[in-house]
């Protein structure tokens, strides 16, 4: 059973969860709004989505696990920004609330994104209004934000912890936009923890295993920590274990086209062998606590 808010999520696998997994694609949306008004070319925007990643990790509900994923563009709002991350320069008008932008905010992927990628070129040929700024806030990142904090509390309740595996995919090189310098080269997949705090060692340490195994170079916490998501939702003390991982476009995409590319199948049977390795992660780690 699929629940969808038209344009703006939809979760699978609710009615066949079997474990407290809940995966996350915050950035693959392709429904663009009719009020985004930017001054991008279409195709050089699409540089922005993490595109296909929801379908990549569709064969998680079948390991028993949940998949939330955002139709909007993370250009338009970003679901994996807090909400006070954006420049006030960059907003006309009061804005209902304080700001605290950050370095993805001075990079113009903050909240509402003020640079097109790669390159970083202007968004828009104006300063966004502060009641636009605010309705897409409401309308698209409040409950994306609000829909994933609620499957993993009820999955907490249920089981007493829950594993949360937030997912993205890169550039095989950084962009203008990076905070690595200009065409350093990205390896397969970089997971993230933010240096531990987010997530028991052993979900790391599980997944960097099974990738390597697989032949994927594998890094850990550089260049990606982990931004919003994960830093909201994981709280290992209290048995709340979320981590990002980011996959390299190169793996499964031509990136200029965004068309699947001949790596693709063989990445998507992957994310669902690792969906039910997590999965006999999980289910080990729920007895062993039940046993002590």
């Amino acid at each position: 059973m699929t629940q969808t808010i038209p344009g703006v999520l939809s979760i699978r696998g609710t009615d066949i969860q079997t474990l407290p997994l809940v995966f996350d694609s915050p950035h693959s949306g392709t429904a663009y709004p009719e009020d985004f008004n930017h001054a991008a070319d279409p195709l050089t925007l699409r540089h922005a989505e993490d595109t296909h990643v929801a379908d990549l990790c569709e064969g998680a509900t079948a390991a028993g696990a949940v998949l939330l994923e955002a139709h909007f563009p993370r250009s338009y709002v970003d679901a994996n920004r807090a909400p006070d991350d954006m420049d006030p320069g960059q907003i006309d008008g009061i804005y209902p609330g304080a700001l605290n932008p950050t370095v993805k905010s001075s990079l113009g992927i903050g909240l509402c994104w003020t640079r097109v990628p790669p390159a970083g070129g202007p968004m828009y040929t104006r300063r966004l209004n502060a009641d636009e700024v605010a309705a897409r806030v409401a309308r698209y990142h409040h409950p994306y934000q609000s829909r994933l904090r609620t499957l993993l509390d009820e999955s907490h309740a249920r089981w007493g912890a829950v594993w949360h595996i937030n997912f993205h995919s890169m550039q095989e090189f950084a962009s203008a936009m990076s905070t690595q310098h200009k065409g350093t080269p990205r390896p397969d997949f970089v997971l993230g923890d933010r240096d531990g705090t987010a997530c028991e060692p052993g979900l790391t340490d599980t997944v960097q295993a099974f990738l390597q195994a697989r032949g994927y170079s594998v890094a850990v916490n550089d260049p990606y920590k982990g931004m919003e998501l994960i830093r909201a939702n994981g709280d290992p003390a209290r048995g709340r274990h979320s981590m990002q991982i980011e996959v390299n476009r190169k793996l499964y995409m031509d990136e200029a086209t965004r068309e699947p590319n001949e790596g693709y199948q063989a990445l998507k049977e992957c994310f669902t062998a690792l969906a039910l390795h997590l999965s006999d992660h999980v289910t080990h780690q729920i007895e062993r606590t039940a046993a002590q």
